[in-house]
C-alpha cells in the first residue's frame, strides 16, 4: 500500500469513527489546543449536538491542566456535564462558566437521563425541581425534545403526572465508581445465571411433558386403530350371518313338502273329471 493510499484510509477511518463517537474529534483538536483555543474548544464542545459524553475529553493533559489555573471553571464546568445536574449548577455558578441557553438545555437534558438511571418513573414534581422549570406545560415540551434527541426514549402519563423512561443514553462514569459499577455487573450476571438455570429446568420439564403426551397420543392412536379393525371384523361377521339367514329363507321357500303338491294336483284332476262328466249327463 503506497503512503497517499495509506493517508487515505487512516482519515477515512479516522472520520468514521468520529461520526459514531462524537467526541472523537475535540479529542483530537484538544492534543494541539492551548490557551484561549483551548478554553473554545470547551465551549463548542458544550454546545455541540450528539455530544454527551466528556469523559475523553477530560483526561487529555490539556484539559486536565486547567483545574488548578485561573480558568478552572471551565474545567469545572466540563466536568459538571460529565458527572453532573442542572440542580448542582445552579448551587455552584460561582465556580461555573455561565451557560449559553444550547448549554442549559443540554445540562437539562443530561439531568433527566441521571435521573432516569435511578428510577424508570419520574414524577412531574421531581422533574420541576431539578430542572428548575416553572411550568408542566414547559417541562413536557423539554421531555419532548430529548425523546425527539434519542436522548430517552418513554412517555408522558399526564394522568399520573409522571415520566415513564424505557431507555436513556449512558453518562460519564467517574472514576470511583468503577468497582461499585463492577460489583453492579457481578450482581447482574448471577441473576442472569439463576434465570438462565430456571429457563434451563423448565426447558427440561417442557420437553419431559412432550414426550409423554407424544407416548399417550401413540397409545390412543393404536387404540383407536384396533378398535377400528375390531369394528371390521364384526361388520364382516354381521354381514355373513345376514347372508346365511337370506339363503336359508330361500331353501325353505324351495323345497315344500311334495305330498302337498301331490294332494293339490289330484284334487284338481278331480274337479277337472267331475266338470266333464256333469256335461256329459243329459
Amino acid at each position: 500500500m503506497t503512503p497517499d493510499l495509506t493517508l487515505d484510509f487512516e482519515n477515512s477511518a479516522q472520520q468514521h469513527y468520529s461520526a459514531h463517537n462524537p467526541i472523537e474529534q475535540y479529542v483530537l483538536l484538544s492534543k494541539s489546543a492551548k490557551g484561549a483555543a483551548c478554553l473554545e474548544l470547551i465551549k463548542q464542545v458544550l454546545e455541540a449536538p450528539g455530544v454527551y459524553v466528556f469523559g475523553e475529553l477530560l483526561a487529555m493533559p490539556n484539559i486536565a491542566e486547567l483545574q488548578n489555573g485561573p480558568n478552572a471553571s471551565y474545567y469545572n464546568t466540563l466536568n459538571l456535564f460529565a458527572y453532573g445536574t442542572y440542580r448542582q449548577y445552579l448551587e455552584n455558578q460561582a465556580q461555573l462558566i455561565q451557560l449559553t441557553p444550547v448549554m442549559r438545555k443540554k445540562l437539562q437534558h443530561l439531568t433527566i437521563v441521571s435521573l432516569a438511571i435511578k428510577t424508570k418513573c419520574i414524577p412531574y414534581k421531581e422533574l420541576l425541581e431539578e430542572l428548575d422549570i416553572k411550568h408542566v406545560r414547559d417541562l413536557e415540551d423539554m421531555i419532548i425534545e430529548a425523546i425527539y434527541g434519542d436522548i430517552i426514549h418513554g412517555k408522558l402519563d399526564q394522568k399520573k403526572q409522571q415520566l415513564e423512561v424505557d431507555y436513556a443514553i449512558g453518562r460519564d462514569i467517574r472514576q470511583g465508581n468503577v468497582s461499585e459499577l463492577a460489583s453492579f455487573l457481578e450482581e447482574w450476571c448471577d441473576s442472569c445465571e439463576t434465570i438462565l438455570a430456571c429457563l434451563e429446568n423448565q426447558i427440561h420439564r417442557a420437553n419431559s411433558e412432550k414426550q409423554k403426551r407424544l407416548k399417550h397420543k401413540e397409545a390412543i392412536d393404536m387404540e383407536i386403530t384396533n378398535l377400528k379393525k375390531l369394528i371390521k371384523v364384526q361388520a364382516g361377521n354381521d354381514s355373513d350371518e345376514a347372508m346365511a339367514t337370506d339363503s336359508g329363507r330361500e331353501l325353505s321357500l324351495g323345497h315344500q313338502d311334495p305330498r302337498k303338491k301331490s294332494t293339490k294336483s289330484k284334487s284338481l284332476k278331480v274337479s277337472g273329471a267331475a266338470k266333464m262328466l256333469s256335461r256329459q249327463m243329459p
